[in-house]
């Protein structure tokens, strides 16, 4: 088992079928079959060059087709007016253009960019108001940093775990001394920001 080849040794290149019925070819059909010069490996690369051809011949197209959109896109980006920097408090004071129809490309387009920009002012509005809450808690724990009573409860709590730092759960009235200064804390906060 396994020491000989699975696989049948070719005798020769030529394959011999045998039929029931006799199949007769023409002579001239034989004689041009084997002098055709055309193999199975000719005619796969043959076709794999059509369609290397082919695929390359699309990704061209495709290619020039997307050049031409970004180009008309550039185009048209470049030639509506930057109202960026204008106030959204002040009003317009642009007339619009009368020679295109309602419904024309350059309606369509500005439409297109006054949409963005709302969506781009939602966008700042809304980092704003993150930034502002990340600030209401930094301006919380540099309160908690500034509070005596906090900072000696937490000096308590660091210096029990270091004395018990193989037993940490004997420090739990340090920690609960902490945890009601910050409460205590927290509180007069929210009474600040509630009033």
């Amino acid at each position: 088992m396994g020491s000989g080849s699975s696989k049948l040794a070719p005798s020769s290149t030529q394959h011999v079928f045998t039929s029931e019925t006799p199949v007769r070819f023409s002579q001239d059909l034989v004689d041009a079959l084997q002098a055709s010069p055309e193999t199975d490996s000719t005619r796969a690369k043959d076709l794999e060059m059509h369609i290397q051809s082919r695929v390359a011949a699309e990704l061209a197209r495709l290619d020039a087709e997307t050049t031409q959109t970004l180009k008309d896109l550039e185009a048209r980006i470049s030639s509506t007016p930057d109202t960026t920097t204008e106030s959204t408090n002040t009003p317009s004071t642009t007339i619009p253009d009368q020679t295109g129809s309602a419904g024309g490309p350059d309606h369509r387009a500005k439409a297109e960019g006054d949409r963005t920009r709302g969506l781009s002012r939602m966008k700042v509005q809304e980092e704003i108001d993150k930034l502002k809450g990340k600030l209401k808690e930094r301006q919380l724990k540099e309160d908690i940093m500034k509070d005596r009573e906090v900072n000696k409860a937490k000096e308590g709590v660091v210096a029990c775990l270091r004395l018990n730092d193989r037993r940490p759960l004997d420090c739990w009235k340090e920690v609960e001394t902490f945890r009601r200064e910050v409460g205590r804390l927290e509180g007069a906060f929210l009474g600040k920001v509630l009033d």
